[in-house]
């Protein structure tokens, strides 16, 4: 090849099907965006925090129109039985994820609560942190693995932190997986390539600012993996 030519680019190869979650949806129109373009499931956020948080009154008739469409999921960081038990009789999610330092013995309480399958959310900075997910594979129907979130951030997640999705690569778990952390339109389709992940979750990255979803973000991230 002459001097001063880039070889042409390697295509990106994803898994046979990767499948997407949309979290923090707090709109008819942009839910909508999320299930017209495939979104595999759709994601509530229950923490008081979160510029995303959202009422689990008012969150039962926005995701209904999802019901049958998409996967349900509850976002929640150490929630208590209250909180639960009123996300169990109003959204009837399909799951609940935790994103808290909650145990495997409060997990299947969530699970009680709710009538929910668990997402257990591992935070990842370096490959030690993947010994985790042993302890959980027998417990949760998913594992999200997350960017641990910056020191002294006041959010476990959807700051647009990400982590090496090398580390990622050849792991294999009983159940398919996601992965979280800094991922937009422009980079979904690399991080899958590179991880191998199953399953991506989306946050911030499909945001116009904290809290406010883009439908054009949702739709181009939608595009590029699925």
């Amino acid at each position: 090849m002459p001097a001063g030519i880039d070889p042409p680019r390697q295509p990106l190869h994803l898994q046979p099907m990767t499948r997407v979650k949309i979290c923090g949806l707090t709109t008819a129109d942009t839910l909508d965006v999320a299930l017209g373009h495939g979104a595999a499931f759709v994601g509530a956020v229950f923490f008081a925090r979160s510029p995303r948080n959202i009422s689990p009154e008012d969150a039962r008739p926005l995701f209904e129109r999802a019901r049958g469409r998409a996967g349900i999921v509850a976002v929640t960081l150490d929630a208590d039985d209250d909180l639960l038990s009123r996300i169990g009789a109003h959204l009837r999610p399909d799951f609940v994820q935790l994103h808290g330092r909650e145990t495997v013995a409060r997990a299947h309480k969530v699970r009680t609560l709710t009538g929910a399958g668990i997402i257990k959310v591992l935070p990842v900075s370096t490959p030690d942190d993947l010994k985790d997910a042993a302890g959980w594979e027998d417990h949760a129907d998913h594992l999200m693995f997350d960017a641990r979130p910056p020191e002294g951030s006041a959010l476990p997640g959807g700051v647009g932190a990400s982590f090496d999705w090398a580390m990622m690569q050849g792991r294999t778990f009983r159940h398919d997986w996601f992965l979280a952390g800094g991922l937009t339109p422009d980079n979904a389709r690399e991080a899958a390539a590179i991880s191998g992940a199953p399953l991506l979750d989306v946050s911030s990255g499909v945001e116009s600012s904290p809290g406010v979803k883009d439908a054009a973000r949702i739709a181009a991230f939608l595009k590029a993996v699925t």
